[in-house]
């Protein structure tokens, strides 16, 4: 990233009561699916959901103990490994963080816009996923997961 910037970009995070219907949300999807939402990964998700911007791991580690005590970093990674099977989270390689999936309720191709000057991160809709995926399919290969990370400036940054 750039050098600090002087101007406004978020809307800061998200309010507590989107986050609580968030977790409800994904509780119950988990549920319908025959899966457990175990504390660690509810923990996991609302950090990320509450944070509403990546996150990378050793701050989740650092913060995950609601008494102020770190989690074991097994702990946090397993969590984090799970909710991305999932698509509750996506994992962007390119600044090495997660962030909460803002892209619905079913699996999907994630594509984020990452402002290289501020950090700022927004997941869109990925419809280059469809031609990767119709291209997979003629090689015979089935996709389970595509992240598409495109690097730029911000409208606030440009």
């Amino acid at each position: 990233m750039g050098s600090a910037c002087d101007h406004h970009h978020h809307d800061g995070p998200p309010e507590a009561a989107d986050v609580s219907r968030a977790l409800g949300a994904a509780e119950t999807r988990l549920t319908a699916e025959g899966e457990r939402m175990t504390a660690a990964r509810l923990r996991v998700l609302e950090l990320l959901l509450a944070a509403g911007e990546p996150v990378k791991a050793y701050d989740l580690i650092a913060r995950f103990g609601e008494d102020g005590q770190p989690a074991k970093p097994p702990t946090v990674y397993r969590a984090l490994e799970f909710l991305e099977r999932k698509g509750l989270v996506h994992r962007i390689a390119s600044i090495s963080a997660y962030v909460a999936c803002t892209g619905g309720d079913s699996a999907h191709a994630a594509a984020f816009l990452i402002c290289d000057c501020c950090g700022a991160t927004e997941e869109v809709a990925a419809s280059v996923a469809d031609g990767l995926d119709g291209a997979a399919a003629k090689a015979g290969y089935v996709i389970e997961r595509t992240t598409i990370e495109a690097h730029g400036r911000c409208p606030a940054c440009r």
